[in-house]
């Protein structure tokens, strides 16, 4: 086994660029395992490096996909893992580091999980990345039992595991929606309350919903121009967490309202190879996974899955904004 079969995009663009090629397997260093794919999903981060908007964290060659599912087939010395485990992971897709649009990934074992039992692959794929950025900022807004929360696209990638992961810790939650649909939706995975951000400006929501003292956490997942309404719906000393933070934005109501701003990217332990960080990467994912497994929190995935041969139509379908949940892809059969 020296080849594999693979998506890759040879180079910047559309979602036309990817080609199913023959690639080498990856080798296998100490520490690390090579997983079988099963199934992967669409981030973000994929589209805008497939576009180029963040070309500097290209994989060479540039197989996308970060979040991976799939099986041990190989495990390097010291993994702590063995063939045939199932797993879960974030942990490639990005310079350095190819990713899951491929019949196999290698993966620092530090930061695989088990992959919950019972559920399809492509919902477990759908965990990694969504599921430790929303832990990750929810942790460093230090989320409990009797605060307000407010989650911008409360059915998206990020926003639905926020939601439910802060449900999880006590908080009461609300969420911005555009449609009923996503509000019928926020509401069965546990929000509180739903804002139709296009109908309602943020002094008035903040007015009826927290009697206009504001919002004890704000969770950002849109950025742009919707950083500065964080600060306007946040409650003084309160804290705001933004996953998009590439944007200008008058920072004065910080100081003015004592706020706290704690920007969450994910990859950085991965980008910057910061050990420890990754560890307990992994160790967030085995808690979420366990959540998944008993159906304390339920993935939201878009109905449609498509094969890894169809990677650009995901790529499409996520830019597109149609998406209701996570995009997820199945392996090479």
């Amino acid at each position: 086994m020296n080849t594999m079969r693979a998506m890759v995009a040879d180079r910047f663009g559309g979602p036309e660029v990817f080609e199913l090629r023959e690639v080498p397997v990856p080798g296998v260093p100490p520490g690390h395992v090579l997983i079988r794919v099963r199934a992967s999903s669409v981030n973000p981060i994929d589209t805008k490096i497939r576009k180029g908007m963040l070309s500097a964290l290209a994989p060479d060659p540039m197989i996308l996909g970060c979040d991976v599912a799939g099986e041990v087939a190989q495990a390097g010395k010291g993994a702590g893992l063995k063939e045939g485990d199932r797993v879960i992971a974030c942990g490639g897709g990005v310079k350095g580091y190819p990713g899951a649009l491929a019949e196999y990934m290698a993966v620092d074992a530090s930061v695989c999980a088990p992959a919950p039992e019972g559920l399809p692959w492509e919902t477990a794929a759908s965990l990694p990345l969504v599921g430790i950025t929303a832990d990750e900022g929810l942790c460093r807004a230090h989320v409990r039992t009797g605060q307000r929360v407010l989650v911008h696209a409360g059915t998206g990638g990020v926003g639905q595991m926020a939601l439910q992961l802060a449900k999880q810790r006590g908080a009461e939650v609300w969420v911005t929606v555009s449609t009923p649909e996503k509000a019928e939706t926020a509401r069965r995975l546990g929000a509180d309350g739903v804002i139709f951000y296009r109908d309602q400006a943020v002094p008035d929501y903040v007015r009826e919903v927290t009697s206009g003292e504001g919002f004890d956490v704000v969770f950002d997942t849109v950025g742009g121009d919707n950083v500065a309404k964080c600060f306007e719906a946040v409650a003084v000393s309160g804290t705001v967490v933004s996953i998009s933070t590439r944007t200008t934005a008058d920072l004065s109501p910080l100081h003015a309202k004592g706020i706290s701003l704690h920007v969450v990217f994910m990859i950085i332990p991965l980008l910057y190879n910061k050990p420890p960080e990754r560890a307990a990467q992994g160790r967030a994912l085995s808690r979420i996974s366990h959540l998944a497994e008993t159906v304390r929190i339920t993935p939201l995935l878009h109905k449609q899955v498509f094969p890894f041969e169809q990677a650009g139509a995901a790529h499409e379908l996520l830019e597109s904004g149609q998406a209701l949940g996570k995009v997820t892809l199945t392996g090479f059969a």
